[in-house]
């Protein structure tokens, strides 16, 4: 890899890769051990868009590899407030920086920004289009719930729900998944929100049994991962927000999982969730649930991460050799409610 932009980019060998690399990085993320293997190395964290988990967890990852971080957020504190071009400051930082991580609301800008340089750039996001890290640490988090439950990967059965129109991160889940067929997907989305169906051809033609339904009625007791993602009204056209109204009906909540799931069905979310009592996307009522593994998803961003910014600066090798244990206090777990398993 050069730069990772999109899903489409790596093979299943490249994702198998980073995989057991993101494993090796376990001890340092979960701050057992440290590493000093980019010490030195400058990121550049270039957000244009809101952001909170993908921002901080790319400037973890690279500093816990020894590295330093510039941020920048939002246009205002930009030079592109001016009018500079992508092109000109893609040259500008790859100056200053050895990779580049960016977030950006048009589709295609991120790309376009890597087109100008040969320090590595990873799309942390670019409006509707791709969001690759986000999908490579979903991959990692399914992989690990199904191997602590004992499960299969092949012919695995994945519920997608909520947004998946202009949700990129199932946009590159669902691509990733495509490379590792035979398996099930249902998308179930509200109606003017449904998967592009450009998408779906293509992901059935590569073996993915892809199935559309119009509700979250019926059973789905033999789903093994529930996907939920936020509507994302911010993306909306002004025809499409005037009179939008989304019932409850799409809410993955505890009666739902309850109800129509199983007991070993896997929650999750790319977050952010919207946890306000008239929200639709995934209830509260299921924090402290051990399906729910939405933070479980979160903490796996670190290794995932790491992984990524190793692979492209090509230190890899290093890293089990170069790790020494942490001299500091570390918590058995992280948050009140974690589960144990």
């Amino acid at each position: 890899m050069s730069h990772l932009l999109s899903i489409d980019s790596l093979s299943r060998d490249d994702i198998d890769h980073l995989m057991r690399v993101a494993a090796t990085m376990e001890p340092i993320a979960q701050r057992r051990k440290v590493t000093r293997v980019l010490e030195g190395a400058v990121l550049g964290n270039l957000f244009f868009e809101a952001s909170t988990r993908t921002r901080v967890s790319f400037h973890t990852a690279f500093s816990r590899l020894g590295g330093s971080v510039c941020d920048t957020t939002g246009f205002t504190f930009s030079s592109m407030a001016k009018g500079e071009s992508l092109y000109d400051t893609s040259r500008v930082m790859a100056g200053y920086c050895d990779a580049i991580v960016m977030r950006h609301p048009d589709q295609g800008s991120v790309a376009e920004f890597a087109s100008a340089t040969h320090v590595p750039v990873i799309n942390a996001g670019d409006g509707p289009g791709e969001h690759p890290s986000q999908a490579l640490l979903d991959f990692y988090t399914i992989d690990k719930e199904f191997n602590r439950q004992g499960k299969a990967l092949k012919g695995a059965h994945v519920l997608m729900t909520g947004d998946l129109k202009f949700g990129r991160t199932v946009h590159s889940l669902i691509k990733l998944l495509a490379l590792y067929a035979p398996m099930r997907i249902t998308l179930v989305a509200p109606p003017g929100l449904e998967m592009p169906q450009h998408l779906i051809e293509r992901v059935s033609r590569q073996g993915l049994d892809v199935e559309v339904r119009d509700s979250l009625a019926g059973d789905f007791s033999d789903v093994d991962v529930v996907y939920t993602t936020r509507i994302q009204k911010e993306r909306f056209t002004a025809e499409m927000s005037e009179g939008f109204n989304l019932s409850r009906d799409f809410t993955v909540h505890r009666a739902f999982m309850d109800s129509r799931c199983n007991p070993s069905t896997i929650i999750m979310h790319p977050l952010p969730r919207d946890s306000r009592p008239e929200a639709n996307d995934l209830d509260v009522d299921l924090n402290g649930d051990p399906r729910l593994a939405i933070f479980r998803q979160t903490d796996n961003g670190i290794p995932v991460r790491m992984a990524i910014f190793a692979t492209l600066l090509k230190v890899e090798h290093l890293i089990e050799r170069d790790m020494r244990d942490v001299p500091w206090f570390v918590p058995a777990t992280v948050g009140v409610d974690d589960a144990a398993f």
